[in-house]
């Protein structure tokens, strides 16, 4: 079995802005976050889970739906949390949640908010306020526009990842 989902990847540029942005905000929150590795920033766009090993009929599915969505124009944009623990960015641009909604197969349940997961509270955080003052001083960010063209099929590696985070393997890449 492999872990599968759909997702968008941001281009280096707008990856590189929103690290710039970062940089104070992570030199001050020290402990309290955990932030997860630039190079794994994806907007997940439906969560397939456990899967058999080729995945193909994953891989059918996203190509159909490839063939009739053009590349949408984003930009990273503000900022919010899930539970107070989760740390995410948001997007503008282009609205994707039909194309969220055609990922996903047939009972699935849709993510409803794009967004892309940048940091954790830490297991040893003692500050309850360390992710919502992010969020407020986040909350005014506005990265560059870049242009999603392709729609990734990505297989997840629990553990394998920098810091035992996880390691995310493109296996099939879909024009839009």
């Amino acid at each position: 079995m492999i872990r599968l989902f759909a997702a968008l990847f941001p281009s280096e540029e707008a990856r590189e802005h929103l690290v710039a942005a970062l940089r104070p905000i992570r030199k001050f929150s020290r402990q309290e976050i955990r932030w997860t590795d630039p190079d794994n920033w994806h907007v997940t766009l439906a969560f397939y889970g456990d899967q058999p090993n080729d995945g193909a009929q994953i891989s059918e599915h996203l190509a159909q739906v490839s063939a009739f969505h053009t590349a949408p124009t984003l930009h990273v944009s503000g900022a919010g949390a899930f539970e107070q623990r989760t740390l995410w960015m948001g997007l503008g641009g282009d609205p994707i949640k039909e194309l969220m909604a055609e990922c996903a197969l047939p009972d699935m349940d849709v993510r409803q908010r794009p967004h892309m997961t940048v940091g954790r509270a830490g297991k040893r955080s003692r500050d309850p306020y360390a992710i919502p003052d992010i969020v407020r001083a986040l909350s005014v960010y506005r990265g560059p526009e870049f242009t999603c063209d392709e729609l990734c099929l990505v297989q997840s590696h629990l553990g394998e990842g920098r810091g035992g985070g996880p390691r995310y393997e493109v296996l099939e890449r879909f024009h839009l």
